[in-house]
């Protein structure tokens, strides 16, 4: 078989974010779909797992060379994955709370990792119609009825001054996250649900930062870094750390942020 570009994987994670999301709808419109607890005591249901199922089986049918690391499948350990130089990072519903809730804050996510970086990103929320990807070098973009394109992070008219939008959990208790995101700064909030949702709300200019605190994994921030960055922004651990992908044991996410424009001194106004 001879090597698949990126633009061509590229189109592979959009259709199969695209399938797996249309089959994540018709569950969450009928109300058919069960919900488990797992050992961690985060929630999981069978639309997770009949996205999980569309998503790896397209991917294994269309890129059998390359691995495939799920949330909702058993993991490699590192000696294993170590030997990948590219893999697929795959979260089937981030926001799966919010599912269960109906809130209709969640999105399908699918990272493509080269060199322990995400080089590709494709995030579908389903309920909105609407797709954002990168491909690393080339721009982020959002497809949405009435509204698609090149996709980029806010610029604030006085990066020093101008008040920031601040993508707030819905679940988390926001004292916390905002006294450490934004305590030295006049600030405005938008709850949102899943992390990947507030990460394209970063990168479209409708939200300025977002910090998450507690777990998460690495499948939860891949495609969005990927997207993010792109579109002009940055993820980071919350102590300015970058992140880590296929480097660790634990496939644990850090405490991370999320940050649009790049002049804001976002150093001096976080308290982490």
């Amino acid at each position: 078989m001879s090597e698949i570009n990126d633009e061509a994987l590229l189109q592979i994670a959009k259709d199969a974010a695209l399938e797996a999301g249309e089959a994540i709808m018709q569950l969450y419109d009928d109300g058919d779909f069960e919900s488990y607890q797992k050992d961690d005591e985060s929630p999981v249901t069978s639309a997770d797992y009949k996205a999980n199922e569309i998503i790896t089986d397209r991917l294994k049918a269309l890129t059998p060379d390359i691995p495939i690391l799920s949330e909702e499948t058993k993991h490699a350990n590192l000696h294993e994955r170590r030997t990948w130089q590219r893999y697929w990072l795959i979260d089937p519903i981030d926001g799966t709370q919010e599912f269960i809730a109906r809130s209709g804050d969640f999105a399908v996510n699918i990272a493509l990792i080269e060199n322990n970086q995400p080089k590709i990103g494709v995030i579908f929320w389903p309920p909105g119609q609407t797709l954002y990807y990168a491909l690393s070098g080339h721009g982020a973009f959002k497809d949405s009825p009435g509204d698609s394109g090149p996709i980029s992070v806010r610029k604030l008219d006085d990066p020093d001054n101008s008040v920031v939008i601040l993508a707030i959990s819905r679940r988390q208790p926001r004292e916390r996250v905002v006294s450490k995101l934004c305590a030295k700064r006049v600030y405005q909030t938008l709850p949102l649900g899943s992390c990947s949702l507030k990460s394209c709300f970063i990168a479209e200019g409708k939200a300025d930062a977002f910090m998450r605190l507690g777990v998460t994994g690495e499948w939860d921030t891949g495609a969005s870094q990927c997207i993010v960055s792109e579109a002009g922004g940055a993820i980071y651990a919350a102590d300015f750390e970058p992140l880590s992908y296929n480097q660790r044991n634990t496939l644990e996410n850090p405490d991370f942020i999320v940050l649009g424009d790049q002049s804001v001194p976002w150093r001096d106004i976080i308290q982490y």
